[in-house]
């Protein structure tokens, strides 16, 4: 299982941006970025500090897990590999931020979408 965050969707009714969170987080700017763009993993002081951030909002509110995603090798000889394709966009999903839990502190929504999607890459 892997651990996701909602901070960034909190995070617009709070901070005005990444270096604010990042204070109020007490970490460096540039470990929220790279946990948003999927480029680090989800440590303790990250959590921490989204606890700190959001001291009304509930552990399960700021994060969910989502299932590990299957490794796919593109070696047409490795014994293991399921199918093989040189196009990027294969090795790529789509993932929706599941929503808050029942009774949690209500979003502010867009005035153009409901939902928000992230490319996550596998």
């Amino acid at each position: 299982m892997i651990v996701k965050t909602r901070i960034f969707i909190f995070r617009n009714g709070n901070y005005r941006n990444l270096s604010e969170l990042a204070q109020a987080m007490g970490i460096s700017v540039s470990q929220i970025y790279r946990v948003r763009e999927g480029k680090r993993q989800i440590n303790q002081k990250f959590i921490v500090g989204a606890i700190k951030a959001f001291p009304n909002c509930k552990l399960d509110d700021l994060f969910y897990l989502v299932p590990d995603s299957p490794i796919v090798h593109n070696d047409h000889h490795h014994p293991s590999a399921t199918y093989s394709t040189d196009k990027p966009a294969a090795r790529e999903k789509i993932e929706s931020t599941p929503p808050a839990p029942e009774g949690s502190p209500q979003l502010p929504r867009s005035k153009t979408s409901t939902s928000r999607a992230t490319l996550v890459p596998s």
